[in-house]
């Protein structure tokens, strides 16, 4: 059952008036009596506000023993339905999980909680917390519950509700499978509440739900309680988006479209009527109303904001750089947004809650700059802060004594931080690969932020001005509320293991069956099944168009399609052995070579540093990497150290010269640099690139091509005066064919396709002896209690006993090569690795993760779907090793040239890992499980022990 609620809170609540008859008011009564008997009703008075509709009704689902799904805006109050789970479960005697997706969730709804029923009723369950996890409610990460759900945890006993908030995260790429794991799993005893934001396809989420949970209702409230406004800040004004059109419509404001023309230099449509008659005095105005577009700086969008009254705000960065670079702009611009007693309140409760970290360490983490910022009332937000830092932030945000933080869109995932403004800086940010617009989903959670309910009449989201901004594609993202719930489900090495220990494969392949992504996936066939019928009449309107009265055209069709693919294919290996001598060449190349590269990025004159190696495996920045062939380090006229790519040598090259590369040079030095491309341009500078050139054409010795060409002038249809006319639809038909079949293999894929990818997972692992059938072996069970991307080649490591008689240190940098991944690559310099034993088990490790990934490509896993080991990456290995070592913070932080944030984040994920080695370890016979635990009590100090949230 669907509900979609968008009336305003308290139209539901019935009111007496005097028109009732005594009839009606005796049933009015009778209705009131009866509520005043339900759980919802002690719930309601445990607060000092009224509940809004869709909440109502949700509780009202599901004290009927429903199972509730809320998508509701940011900010409205969803989680009220969540402790309604919790408050009928303490009623009933029963427990409650309250699952959420980050740590720093759990945190604050644990404390939210303790609050209300005391930390005696409450537990909480992270990777780095356990407290009173016996509890009738406990807290946890979502992936604990999976990981509860697969061992059979007696803590399960008793569970009667679970509350998964944010829900929505189910999408996410890499961790989005765990939510569908517990939904699935969950026994059919728990009711289930899922909170969500708005999504586009609630309904389609929904249906899914009932399908694998039983009855459950789906609530959907378009209402925001805090009304929210849309502006765009350029120069000194603030402009509205959006104003009232005709019958009450949104239009976008006319200012900022007359200023978008402006500032293209476009005239408008009464200037090109002028022409050139345009007056002197018009050019002049349009020169003024130019000169007032500006994007103004951040310390005067805070200013501007301050004197509007619309602070605290929080300002969209998507960079971590420039939200501290912002702060500092803001600082130097002795912006003050505290008066000394709001100082003095910062300063307490800033040394309060840093009163741990050791005073060395202080300096390091940039501690007084950070708290001159706080003091101001102005601060950063990202994950590369340390964690108690964004605690403070986030702690000191809330109490209204840090008015402005500059936050990169992880400050949008939930965390408790409503602000009355939020500023968008641009409309674009790196998504990992390229600089992409923000999706309409995107935009209406960061702004989502603005309107705190119960302080704000409104929320204010404001977009700054950018050179070449389309106030359209803005009102665009502004009003479109489409945000899709996506199924990210793939099967996994330690979900297959699991899964077959529990059900056998029959049924465990029956249950991945029930998964939302194959939910999705069937009913995407249906639209697919009718484009193919409407192909198949297009095919036969085609063939009618193409037929000749001379003979067969469709015969004359195919032989030029063959004569085209012959000079194709011929093109193509034409290519491949220009490709071939090209590497060939770079092979012969030695240090110390002036080389042209003859294309990309990089293209002139180079001095080749090194060489590198043919084509197989060769260090790099992650680790052991493989390529196809030579990847030079070379150094640019230009001063740029860079590792090119056989795509940058499309044919062969040849030393220009010779050039002596002294022994003190470092690639890393911008003087060393510039001296030997100052060389480097002395010495050969002059010499221009030799020229290539041209070859004959394989095609015009070929006799496949000069039979296929006869074959053609001799066919009847050749001469056809409307041979062209015809071939034209017949290339139409071919066309729409390909497409037809193309559609009818993406049918046949898209069936069983969850199903399918477990069969080769269970192939694979019985090929390692993992599965016996329906059994799992000693292999298998190890598996079982490997959580991570690398599971596989974890457990291969412990079996074939790579680890063994490995320091604590040099485990720790080992392990980290299966949780840490670089934000950027950069194959110039390889990482540092530990020497001797650590060094040869990182080399071993690569060499097994070799062996399974040829092993998941003859058994078809493909790592672009999401299934499968990607490689081990070693650029945190030496970090671990050195604070496993007991190195200082300072030391380790200038070795790993990485924010203090990160580095916690990664030791954090490393400890877990490590956490689970221990318990997967051969408990007899093997040093692993000790010197795990031992490389926990390593990591699990100074800066890490005392960050709480990871």
């Amino acid at each position: 059952m669907i509900v979609t609620l968008s009336v305003r809170p308290g139209t539901l609540e019935s009111t007496m008036t005097e028109d009732l008859s005594p009839a009606e008011r005796y049933a009015a009564a009778r209705r009131r009596a009866a509520e005043q008997a339900t759980a919802l009703a002690g719930f309601r008075e445990m607060y000092d506000f009224g509940l809004d509709p869709f909440q109502i009704e949700a509780c009202q689902a599901l004290e009927a023993g429903k199972g509730v799904l809320v998508a509701a805006p940011t900010g409205s109050g969803k989680t009220i339905v969540g402790e309604f789970a919790v408050h009928l479960a303490l009623r009933q005697g029963r427990k409650c999980f309250y699952t959420t997706p980050i740590k720093a969730l759990s945190n604050q709804k644990y404390s939210d909680l303790c609050r209300r029923y005391g930390s005696g009723m409450v537990g909480l369950l992270t990777g780095d917390n356990s407290l009173n996890p016996d509890a009738p409610v406990v807290v946890m990460t979502t992936e604990v519950l999976r990981n509860m759900l697969y061992a059979g945890s007696q803590t399960l006993l008793g569970l009667g509700y679970v509350v998964m908030d944010e829900v929505h995260y189910l999408s996410d790429r890499f961790r989005g499978a765990v939510w569908e794991e517990v939904i699935i799993h969950l026994p059919e005893s728990v009711t289930l509440v899922s909170l969500s934001a708005t999504v586009s396809n609630a309904e389609e989420f929904g249906d899914w739900l009932d399908t694998v949970r039983g009855d459950t209702q789906v609530i959907v409230s378009e209402h925001r309680p805090v009304p929210l406004f849309q502006h765009v800040l350029a120069g000194r004004r603030m402009y509205d988006l959006f104003e009232e059109g005709e019958g009450h419509k949104k239009a976008v404001n006319p200012d900022l479209t007359r200023m978008a023309r402006l500032e293209a230099g476009r005239p408008s449509y009464t200037d090109r009527r002028r022409g050139r008659n345009m007056r002197e005095a018009d050019r002049e105005r349009e020169r003024r109303q130019r000169s007032r577009i500006w994007t103004p700086s951040r310390p005067e969008v805070i200013e501007r904001l301050d004197a509007e009254g619309l602070l605290p705000a929080i300002t969209f960065i998507f960079s971590r750089a420039a939200c501290e670079a912002a702060v500092q702009q803001c600082l130097y611009a002795g912006l003050r947004l505290n008066d000394e007693q709001a100082r003095e309140e910062v300063r307490a409760l800033v040394e309060e809650r840093t009163a741990a970290i050791p005073p060395e360490d202080l300096h390091v983490l940039g501690y007084y700059e950070w708290l001159e910022g706080l003091e101001r009332g102005i601060a950063a937000h990202h994950a590369g802060m340390l964690p108690t830092f964004k605690e403070v932030v986030e702690e000191l945000f809330v109490r209204g004594l840090v008015k402005a933080v500059f936050a990169t869109e992880t400050l949008a995932l939930g965390i408790n931080m409503p602000a009355r403004s939020v500023v968008l800086e641009k409309l674009v940010k790196w998504n990992g690969e390229q600089h992409a617009d923000i999706t309409p989903g995107e935009y209406t959670q960061l702004t989502g932020r603005a309107g705190r309910r119960g302080i704000d009449v409104e929320g204010h989201a404001v977009v700054l001005w950018q050179r070449g901004m389309s106030p359209e594609h803005l009102a665009g993202l502004a009003g479109t509320r489409t945000y899709p719930l996506r199924s990210s489900f793939k099967p996994s090495y330690n979900m297959a293991v699991n899964l077959v220990e529990q059900f056998g494969r029959h049924r465990s392949r029956e249950l991945l069956e029930t998964s939302f992504a194959q939910f999705q996936a069937d009913k995407s066939v249906v639209g697919i099944s009718r484009q193919v019928q409407r192909n198949e009449e297009g095919l036969q309107g085609y063939q009618a168009s193409m037929t000749c009265h001379l003979g067969d055209f469709s015969e004359y069709a195919r032989l030029r399609r063959e004569l085209k693919d012959r000079e194709t294919e011929l093109a193509r290996q034409g290519a491949v052995q220009r490709r071939t001598e090209a590497a060939v060449a770079l092979e012969k190349l030695k240090p110390g070579d002036v080389i042209h590269v003859p294309t990309g990025k990089y293209a002139g004159l180079a001095l080749v540093l090194d060489p590198g190696l043919p084509a197989g495996r060769s260090d790099g920045h992650r680790g052991f990497e493989h390529h196809d062939g030579p990847r030079p380090l070379v150094l640019t006229a230009e001063r740029q150290v860079k590792r090119l790519a056989s795509i940058d040598f499309p044919v062969p090259v040849e030393p220009l010269e010779r050039m002596r590369i002294p022994r003190s040079f470092n690639p890393r030095s911008p003087q060393s640099r510039r001296d030997l491309a100052s060389a480097l341009r002395t010495k050969a500078g002059h010499i221009p690139p030799e020229r290539q050139r041209k070859r004959r054409s394989q095609a015009a010795d070929d006799r496949e091509i000069a039979r296929l060409r006869a074959a053609l002038r001799a066919h009847p249809c050749h001469g056809c005066d409307d041979r062209e006319d015809h071939a034209r639809w017949a290339e139409r038909y071919h066309r729409l064919m390909r497409d037809t079949k193309q559609l009818e293999h993406r049918i046949e894929g898209r069936t069983n396709t969850i199903a399918r990818t477990f069969d080769r997972i269970v192939a694979l692992l019985t090929e390692l002896d993992y599965l016996r059938g329906n059994e799992v072996t000693e292999h298998g069970k190890r598996l079982a209690r490997l959580y991570g991307e690398l599971d596989l080649l974890a457990s291969e490591c412990l079996r074939e006993r790579v680890w063994e008689d490995l320091g604590p240190a040099e485990l720790a940098a080992c392990v980290s090569a299966l949780v840490y991944e670089a934000r950027v690559s950069d194959d110039a310099v390889p990482p540092k690795l530990p020497s001797g034993r650590a060094k040869a088990a990182l080399g071993e490790m690569v060499r097994i993760w070799g062996r399974l990934d040829a092993l998941e490509e003859e058994f078809r896993i493909n790592q672009t779907e999401g299934v499968g080991q990607r490689e081990p990456d070693l650029g945190f290995a030496w970090a671990a090793y050195m604070w496993a070592s007991g190195k200082g913070l300072d030391e380790v932080l200038r070795e790993a040239e990485m924010p203090a944030g990160d580095f916690v984040r990664w030791c954090k994920q490393v400890i877990d890992v490590l956490g689970q080695i221990s318990a997967a370890a051969p408990a007899e016979g093997s040093t692993v499980a000790r010197n795990a635990r031992k490389a926990v009590d390593g990591l699990l100090r100074g800066v890490v022990a005392y960050s709480s949230v990871g």
